[in-house]
Protein backbone atom coordinates (compact mmCIF):
# COMPACT_ATOMS: atom_id res chain seq x y z
CA UNK A 1 0.00 0.00 0.00
CA UNK A 2 2.86 2.76 1.10
CA UNK A 3 4.36 1.58 -2.70
CA UNK A 4 1.00 2.82 -3.94
CA UNK A 5 0.89 5.59 -2.29
CA UNK A 6 4.35 6.75 -3.85
CA UNK A 7 3.50 5.75 -7.33
CA UNK A 8 0.81 7.72 -7.24
CA UNK A 9 2.54 10.70 -5.64
CA UNK A 10 4.90 10.94 -8.05
CA UNK A 11 2.96 10.77 -11.03
CA UNK A 12 0.49 13.30 -9.77
CA UNK A 13 3.60 15.92 -9.61
CA UNK A 14 4.63 14.59 -13.37
CA UNK A 15 1.15 15.22 -14.29
CA UNK A 16 0.56 18.44 -12.55
CA UNK A 17 3.76 19.58 -14.18
CA UNK A 18 2.87 18.55 -17.84
CA UNK A 19 -0.51 20.81 -17.38
CA UNK A 20 1.49 23.67 -16.00
CA UNK A 21 3.61 23.38 -18.48
CA UNK A 22 1.40 23.52 -21.17
CA UNK A 23 0.40 27.22 -19.96
CA UNK A 24 3.17 28.29 -18.68
CA UNK A 25 6.47 26.67 -19.77
CA UNK A 26 8.74 28.93 -17.64
CA UNK A 27 6.89 27.78 -14.56
CA UNK A 28 6.74 24.08 -15.71
CA UNK A 29 10.88 23.92 -16.08
CA UNK A 30 11.22 25.55 -12.67
CA UNK A 31 8.45 23.23 -10.83
CA UNK A 32 9.88 20.41 -12.76
CA UNK A 33 13.29 20.89 -11.35
CA UNK A 34 12.16 21.92 -7.85
CA UNK A 35 13.41 19.20 -5.22
CA UNK A 36 9.83 17.91 -4.93
CA UNK A 37 11.17 14.15 -5.84
CA UNK A 38 14.47 14.49 -3.67
CA UNK A 39 12.70 15.39 -0.99
CA UNK A 40 10.12 12.77 -1.26
CA UNK A 41 12.59 10.53 -1.42
CA UNK A 42 14.59 12.10 1.38
CA UNK A 43 11.65 11.45 3.11
CA UNK A 44 10.82 7.83 2.26
CA UNK A 45 14.55 7.44 3.17
CA UNK A 46 13.85 8.93 6.36
CA UNK A 47 10.66 7.20 7.18
CA UNK A 48 12.14 3.40 6.18
CA UNK A 49 15.83 4.10 8.04
CA UNK A 50 14.79 7.06 11.10
CA UNK A 51 18.38 7.40 12.63
CA UNK A 52 20.49 6.63 9.55
CA UNK A 53 22.41 9.88 9.42
CA UNK A 54 25.05 7.98 7.07
CA UNK A 55 22.29 6.84 4.56
CA UNK A 56 20.80 10.36 4.47
CA UNK A 57 23.90 12.02 4.01
CA UNK A 58 25.35 9.86 1.33
CA UNK A 59 21.91 10.03 -0.18
CA UNK A 60 22.38 14.44 0.25
CA UNK A 61 25.49 14.42 -1.14
CA UNK A 62 24.30 12.26 -3.97
CA UNK A 63 21.43 14.64 -5.01
CA UNK A 64 23.49 17.76 -4.84
CA UNK A 65 26.63 16.69 -6.91
CA UNK A 66 23.95 14.95 -9.38
CA UNK A 67 22.78 18.74 -10.50
CA UNK A 68 25.87 18.27 -12.59
CA UNK A 69 24.52 15.76 -14.59
CA UNK A 70 21.64 17.23 -14.69
CA UNK A 71 22.70 20.50 -15.83
CA UNK A 72 24.80 19.00 -18.85
CA UNK A 73 21.38 17.25 -20.18
CA UNK A 74 19.49 20.92 -20.34
CA UNK A 75 22.78 22.91 -21.63
CA UNK A 76 23.05 19.92 -24.52
CA UNK A 77 18.98 20.19 -24.70
CA UNK A 78 18.95 24.31 -25.08
CA UNK A 79 22.08 24.20 -27.51
CA UNK A 80 20.63 21.20 -29.65
CA UNK A 81 17.08 22.66 -29.97
CA UNK A 82 18.25 26.57 -30.63
CA UNK A 83 19.81 24.69 -33.78
CA UNK A 84 16.72 23.25 -34.81
CA UNK A 85 17.78 19.53 -34.25
CA UNK A 86 14.87 16.74 -34.31
CA UNK A 87 13.81 15.75 -30.54
CA UNK A 88 15.68 12.12 -31.02
CA UNK A 89 18.70 13.73 -31.71
CA UNK A 90 18.53 16.17 -29.05
CA UNK A 91 17.47 13.58 -26.68
CA UNK A 92 20.28 11.41 -27.61
CA UNK A 93 22.86 14.40 -27.46
CA UNK A 94 21.46 15.07 -23.77
CA UNK A 95 21.44 11.56 -22.47
CA UNK A 96 25.18 11.12 -23.62
CA UNK A 97 26.05 14.25 -21.68
CA UNK A 98 24.27 13.64 -18.53
CA UNK A 99 25.32 9.67 -19.28
CA UNK A 100 29.26 11.26 -19.13
CA UNK A 101 28.25 13.28 -15.98
CA UNK A 102 26.66 10.60 -14.23
CA UNK A 103 29.75 8.17 -15.12
CA UNK A 104 32.26 11.09 -13.60
CA UNK A 105 29.57 11.77 -10.27
CA UNK A 106 30.11 8.13 -9.64
CA UNK A 107 33.54 7.68 -10.10
CA UNK A 108 34.44 11.07 -7.69
CA UNK A 109 31.84 9.84 -4.98
CA UNK A 110 33.62 6.49 -4.65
Amino acid sequence: MQFAVKLLLANLIIIACTQIDRKFPSLGGLIATMPLTSLLVLLWLYSDNPGDSRLMTDYTRGVLWGVIPTVLFFAVALVCFRRQWPLPLVLSASFAAWLAGAAVHQWLLK
